[in-house]
């Protein structure tokens, strides 16, 4: 189907007098707006200057904005204040400053498994709760994935750091061995 010309209801416009039935068609799907746009079809919208442009549902040869993340909502009603309408973001954020903490007063294996465990709950988060705000960052599958690969890897080698290790990995050993020499 070939796209609607827009400025055939200009008035003046030579070619608005050549045929009046698609005139008529045409003027019934003219929609007037209390701001002064007019918007000439149902799926027409505003462009950045106001003025209205028919769109479509194909994909944008050049991609000009970004999408919300699925899940990337607000937590909680907008009628919220700022902090509770993103607690889950706030709860990771402030349990990895917690570790961090904890890291630099000298208690490093402990703080480094509650920062995992806090990448850990982020994993948990995105995956049970249908909007987490700006936890939110890329797929649902991506950030579970990414999440939970980095907070387990952080809450794995922080059991196993020297000295004393809370975690051994036998044949770990025997790699480090074979690859050395």
């Amino acid at each position: 189907m070939p796209a609607e010309d827009t400025n055939a209801e200009r008035p003046g416009d030579p070619r608005a007098a050549e045929d009046p039935a698609p005139q008529a068609a045409h003027a019934a799907r003219v929609f007037d707006d209390p701001d002064g746009i007019t918007v000439r079809d149902p799926v027409s919208a505003p462009d950045a200057k106001g003025r209205p442009r028919r769109t479509t549902r194909r994909f944008p040869l050049f991609t000009r904005d970004t999408a919300r993340p699925e899940g990337g909502g607000r937590a909680a009603p907008g009628d919220a204040p700022a902090p509770a309408r993103q607690w889950p973001v706030l709860t990771v954020v402030l349990l990895v400053a917690l570790g961090l903490l904890l890291t630099s007063l000298g208690v490093f294996r402990w703080g480094l498994v509650l920062v995992g465990a806090a990448l850990l709950l982020g994993a948990v988060l995105r995956w049970t709760m249908p909007r987490v705000g700006m936890l939110a960052v890329r797929s649902r599958f991506t950030d579970i994935a990414t999440y939970g690969v980095f907070g387990l890897s952080i809450a794995l080698l922080a059991l196993m750091a020297q000295p004393n290790p809370v975690l051994e990995i036998p044949f770990l050993k025997d790699t480090l061995h074979f690859t050395v020499s």
